[in-house]
């Protein structure tokens, strides 16, 4: 498995190539069809560098889907180490969902008449929930509100080509990358949408249509 490693405002020491090539061999005994493994080191200050962490980012690609894994700590060492361990973990979770697959085969059914998925644990959004997306009335929080250099103006974008999947793939990837959410095109109707976490282990999809103007949906 090729491995590249970028340090950004922060060097990458011969010692941290030697650990991060220890820590290889035990993703590619999880993944062995993994191709390569790329390593994002940032250095970030704050408060007038009072204080300061490293960011550890994880990307591995192959034959399958992107995995990822992120990780922050004021020890760029101990960051490597959570990181590779939420991949691990993720990498865990896929596998025995696999075999779990090939043991219980499963496949949602979309009930036409009450709109109800059966054979996927997945719950349509409510009306409320709709409602506040299409009224942009659902708050955004970053987690760091508290800090005194907090400002709402900057915001992280990333852009994604579209992926036709079904529901229950969508959140088989959510999982797999480690994520909240996850954004996808539904293959059965061809509509942007999006799954979600809820609590414990179960999922909610919201779901755009042409069809419905923002207006309909809050009147």
């Amino acid at each position: 498995m090729e491995t590249s490693i970028v340090g950004v405002g922060v060097s990458i020491s011969d010692r941290f190539r030697d650990i991060v090539e220890e820590k290889t061999v035990r993703i590619e005994n999880l993944a062995p069809r993994a191709q390569r493994l790329d390593i994002k080191v940032t250095h970030r200050a704050y408060h007038n560098g009072r204080r300061e962490d490293e960011t550890v980012e994880l990307t591995l690609t192959g034959k399958g889907p992107i995995v990822r894994a992120e990780a922050v700590d004021s020890d760029k060492f101990a960051a490597l180490d959570m990181a590779v361990d939420k991949l691990a973990e993720q990498l865990r979770r896929a596998k025995d969902k696999r075999i779990d697959a090939r043991k219980h085969p499963r496949g949602a059914q979309l009930d036409k008449a009450s709109g109800a998925l059966r054979g996927v644990d997945v719950q349509p959004a409510s009306v409320d929930v709709l409602r506040a997306v299409a009224t942009g009335e659902v708050p955004i929080m970053t987690g760091n509100e508290d800090e005194e250099d907090y400002t709402p103006v900057v915001i992280r974008t990333k852009q994604f080509g579209p992926e036709w999947m079904t529901v229950e793939d969508a959140v088989d990837r959510m999982e797999l990358v480690g994520h909240d959410f996850f954004l996808f095109i539904d293959a059965r109707t061809d509509h942007p949408s999006v799954v979600y976490r809820r609590k414990g282990w179960d999922y909610g999809v919201i779901s755009l249509t042409t069809q419905t103007s923002p207006e309909a949906v809050a009147s």
